[in-house]
């Protein structure tokens, strides 16, 4: 009887096209998208470099703020105890505030928002009153809400709740009253129950809209706990640039910004990518 030898599989090599091409579109991909960013901060970053190098130049340059900052930049998560705890500590106990303030006002919103869209009588009886209460600014439900819970921690989220829940209102209202009269139709004739035309219709339809929303909510959410923050003290990041500027640490107050900048665009980006995976690419990136 002759042995049967088996061919192991063996690994065709690279091929030298498909490793140029790959390579050709990372460099397009960072001459289109990574480059011009780049160029346009280091030409700020050099204005604003011989501006504060200035005699008597009211702020700090570029280089002084990373000289004073150093420690903040380096051990950001230092805890010497109370309020005196690290730049990543501020960040993240803002972010535990807006993560509750955001949610309660997803949940609401939506849910408004869909009632709303659905009934005519709602939507004569609740829109005048959303769009009055939209126009008061942030800070000036601080005081109700202090009022109202007697803490800070409650005032802050629920600062952080009415501010960002009407553009997810609104949007989820408009997406709802834009579904197409056929997907309507068609539910009638399938016959689905409520819940089902929920599920498979009206979210799907009206999500790239909700997105929408979303996203502008949760920029507001954080624009409003940093103005929070700065009148309920505690620990958080508007309450650090608050204390910098009693204490006149200015590099600290353009070292907290640059932080608060960063978080607040991966904040949009985070809402963005989930609404494009879950509308499959038909919400705006």
């Amino acid at each position: 009887m002759t042995p049967t030898v088996e061919t192991l599989p063996v690994a065709a090599p690279a091929r030298p096209g498909a490793l140029r091409t790959t390579l050709a579109s990372a460099g397009r991909a960072f001459m289109t998208h990574v480059l011009p960013p780049l160029l346009v901060i280091g030409f700020l970053l050099l204005v604003w470099q011989m501006l504060g190098s200035r005699p008597g130049a009211a702020l700090p340059s570029p280089s002084k703020v990373v000289q004073d900052c150093w420690e903040l930049i380096i051990h950001p998560w230092y805890d010497h105890g109370g309020n005196d705890v690290g730049i990543a500590w501020q960040l993240l106990a803002s972010l535990k505030r807006v993560a509750w303030g955001y949610s309660i006002a997803v949940v609401v919103g939506v849910g408004l928002g869909v009632l709303v869209g659905q009934s005519t009588w709602a939507l004569r009886g609740l829109d005048p009153l959303f769009q009055v209460l939209r126009t008061v600014p942030p800070l000036a439900w601080l005081p109700i809400s202090l009022a109202g819970f007697r803490d800070g921690h409650p005032s802050a989220i629920f600062v952080i709740f009415i501010t960002s829940v009407w553009p997810i209102i609104i949007n989820t209202s408009i997406g709802i009253r834009n579904i197409p009269s056929d997907y309507r139709n068609v539910a009638q004739v399938i016959q689905l129950s409520g819940f089902e035309y929920f599920r498979k219709i009206m979210l799907p339809a009206a999500a790239p809209f909700i997105f929408s929303g979303l996203r502008i909510g949760v920029g507001l959410s954080w624009l409003a706990i940093i103005a929070a923050e700065m009148l309920i003290g505690g620990v958080g990041i508007g309450f650090f640039i608050w204390d910098a500027w009693n204490s006149s640490r200015i590099s600290d107050i353009i070292l907290a910004l640059v932080y608060v900048g960063l978080v607040g665009y991966a904040l949009d980006r985070v809402v963005a990518w989930i609404a494009v995976k879950v509308t499959r690419g038909t919400a705006a990136s």
